[in-house]
C-alpha cells in the first residue's frame, strides 16, 4: 500500500531567524563566474515536516545587483531538477539584468539535492556512483538497452533507498518552494515573492503559486513545464511533442544561411536530405562508434549532443560543423576541438565530469520524490516508451533510464505537493513561451496558463530552449513592463525575433540597437546556456 502524501499550506516555522549577509563571492568561491557578485548563506529548517527538530541546512546564495538601483528582489531559477541555481543564473546574467529593466536585484540559490546544498549521493563508493551515470543511456543505444535500463533502475532504487533515505526524503519541490519563502521573508522587503522560473523552474514557479497564491508578486514562467506530468505521468510525454520539428528547422535555418555561415549547407542538398542524413550517422555509431582523441562519439554521446545544442541557435553553428566533418570532411583534429569546447556530456575535463555526473543523480533524487507514480514491471512500463517513441524520434528515448528509476524509486517523500495546479495569485502570470521549443513545447504554457486566473501566454517567434534562447526587443519591450508595474501584454501577442541563426549577432548587439540603456549591458556572461 501507498503511504498516504500530504501537503501543509502554511509554513509551521514562520518567518526566517536571520537576515542574509552578503559579500563578495570571491572571499569564498574561487569559480570565476561568480567574481562580479555577491553571496550569502541562509539556514533554513532541513525538515518542514517536523516542527519540534532544530536540525538546519544552509542554502548557498548569489545575488546579481541592480545596476540602476534596487526596488526590491527576484529570485530566479534557471532549470533542473538537479541543476546548481547559482551557476545559471551567473551565466544568464547578460540578458536577465536587461529583461528584468534594471532595478531589482537578481537572486539565485542552490537548490536541496544539488552539489553545494546537501549533495545527494545513493553511494559513497566512486565506482558505484561512476556506474550509476555511465548506465544513463538512450532507450535506442542497443537491442537491450531497454531491459538493462530497468535492471539499473531495479539496482539504484535499491541502493539510493538503503543509503540515501534520509536526505532524499527533504528533496522535493513542495520544501524547495518552502525554502523560497524562507529567503523572501528573510530579505525583509515587503514579504512577497517576485520570481523568474526557466524550464523546471516553471514547474518551482507552478507549485509555490499554487502553495502561496496570496504572497505571489510579479511570476514570470518561461519554457514552461508541464506541471501535471511532472507529478503525475510515468513520463514527461508532452515535454518532447516538438523536439523534432525543432531539430528539422535548424537543417531549414542551415541551407538558408548557406554554406559561408552553415558549412553543412555546401553540399548541394535540401535540408530534409541532410536531416536524414544525419539520422543515418545517429544509426551507424550505434555499431561503429567514432574515436575523437580521448572521446567516444557513439550513439549515447552524438544523441546526447544534438540535444544539448538544441537548446539555443547559439549552438548551431558548432553542431554544423562537427557534422560536416564527420559526413563529409573527415578532420578528426577540428572534430576534438569542437567537442571539447562545446560537449559537456562528452567533456574529459574532471570537473565538468563530475558536475555532469553529479546533476544527473540530482535530478533522480529530487524528480523520483516528487513523481510519486510507480510501475510495477517493465512490461507495464512498455506503453509509456511507445508514447515516448511516438511522440518524438528525436528525444522520446533520452531520458527513459530516468523515467524507470523513478518507477521502482523507494524513498518516502516528507512532503509532495501533486495541485491542483490552479489558483488566483496576488498578481497575474506572465507565461512564455517560444514557437519551437525542444524541450518545453508552447502547448505546456497554455496548458499551465489555463490554471491561474488571469495569466497571458507570450510567445516569442524563434527556436530554442525558454525565451534567453531567442533576442527579441519586443521580449525585451514585454518584460520590462511587467516588472515595472505589472502589465500584461495582450493575449495572443507574438513577439519577432530579431537575429536569424548562423549570425554573430546577439542579446547585447540587439538591445545596443534597440536604444536600450547601456547600464543595464554590463554583464558579458554566456546567455546561450
Amino acid at each position: 500500500m501507498r503511504p498516504l502524501r500530504f501537503f501543509l499550506p502554511a509554513l509551521l516555522f514562520g518567518t526566517a531567524s536571520a537576515k542574509i549577509n552578503w559579500s563578495p563571492c570571491n572571499k569564498t568561491e574561487s569559480n570565476p563566474i561568480f567574481t562580479r557578485f555577491q553571496c550569502a548563506t541562509l539556514d533554513v529548517p532541513f525538515d518542514y515536516t517536523n516542527p519540534n527538530s532544530t536540525e538546519k541546512l544552509s542554502l548557498q546564495l548569489i545575488k546579481i545587483p541592480a545596476p540602476l538601483g534596487s526596488k526590491g528582489s527576484i529570485l530566479a531559477n534557471p532549470g533542473g531538477p538537479g541543476q546548481p541555481g547559482r551557476t545559471g543564473i551567473a551565466q544568464l546574467a547578460s540578458p536577465l539584468i536587461p529583461l528584468t529593466g534594471g532595478e531589482y536585484d537578481i537572486i539565485s540559490f542552490d537548490t536541496r539535492g544539488t552539489e553545494n546544498t546537501i549533495p545527494f549521493e545513493c553511494t559513497q563508493d566512486v565506482i558505484d556512483q561512476f556506474a550509476m551515470y555511465k548506465a544513463i543511456v538512450p532507450g535506442n543505444s542497443s537491442e537491450g538497452a531497454v531491459g538493462m535500463l530497468w535492471a539499473r533502475g531495479t539496482i539504484d532504487g535499491k541502493q539510493c533507498a538503503a543509503n540515501a533515505s534520509r536526505i532524499g526524503s527533504v528533496l522535493t519541490t513542495a520544501f524547495v518552494a518552502r525554502d523560497m519563502m524562507q529567503i523572501v521573508d528573510a530579505l525583509e522587503e515587503d514579504g512577497l515573492l517576485r520570481y523568474w522560473g526557466l524550464s523546471y523552474g516553471t514547474t518551482l514557479g507552478a507549485t509555490v503559486a499554487a502553495m502561496f497564491p496570496d504572497r505571489m508578486d510579479k511570476i514570470i514562467l518561461d519554457g514552461v513545464q508541464n506541471p501535471h506530468e511532472y507529478y503525475h505521468s510515468t513520463a514527461n510525454i508532452e515535454e518532447w511533442s516538438d523536439a523534432d520539428a525543432a531539430f528539422s528547422d535548424l537543417f531549414v535555418h542551415c541551407v538558408k544561411a548557406g554554406p559561408k555561415h552553415c558549412p553543412l549547407a555546401a553540399h548541394n542538398k535540401t535540408a530534409a536530405v541532410l536531416e536524414e542524413i544525419t539520422w543515418g550517422l545517429l544509426d551507424r555509431v550505434k555499431t561503429h562508434p567514432i574515436p575523437v582523441g580521448p572521446m567516444l562519439l557513439d550513439y549515447s554521446g552524438l544523441k546526447g549532443y544534438v540535444q544539448q545544442t538544441m537548446y539555443g541557435m547559439r549552438n548551431w553553428p558548432a553542431l554544423m560543423k562537427l557534422l560536416d566533418n564527420i559526413l563529409f570532411n573527415g578532420n578528426y583534429d577540428d572534430m576534438e576541438s569542437i567537442l571539447q569546447t562545446t560537449a559537456q556530456t562528452l567533456s574529459t575535463d574532471p570537473v565538468m565530469r563530475e558536475a555532469t555526473r553529479r546533476a544527473v543523480i540530482s535530478l533522480a533524487g529530487i524528480y523520483c520524490g516528487d513523481n510519486q507514480v510507480r510501475t510495477n514491471s517493465l512490461r507495464d512500463f512498455l506503453p509509456t516508451i511507445t508514447a515516448l517513441y511516438n511522440t518524438s524520434r528525436l528525444s522520446g528515448d533520452g531520458a527513459i533510464g530516468s523515467y524507470m528509476g523513478c518507477q521502482q524509486w523507494m524513498i518516502k517523500p516528507k512532503e509532495v505537493f501533486r495541485g491542483p495546479f490552479q489558483a488566483k495569485t496576488k498578481t497575474p502570470i506572465l507565461i512564455i513561451g517560444n514557437t519551437l521549443d525542444s524541450h518545453t513545447p508552447l502547448k505546456s504554457a497554455h496548458n499551465v496558463s489555463a490554471g491561474y486566473e488571469g495569466s497571458v501566454v507570450l510567445e516569442v517567434n524563434g527556436n530554442g530552449h525558454a525565451s534567453n534562447s531567442v533576442p527579441s526587443i519586443c521580449l525585451f519591450e514585454k518584460t520590462t513592463a511587467f516588472w515595472k508595474n505589472g502589465t500584461l501584454p495582450d493575449e495572443g501577442t507574438v513577439c519577432e525575433r530579431d537575429v536569424e541563426p548562423f549570425t554573430d549577432v546577439w542579446w547585447p548587439e540587439v538591445l545596443k540597437e534597440g536604444g536600450v540603456d547601456e547600464a543595464l549591458l554590463i554583464y558579458d556572461s554566456d546567455a546561450s546556456i
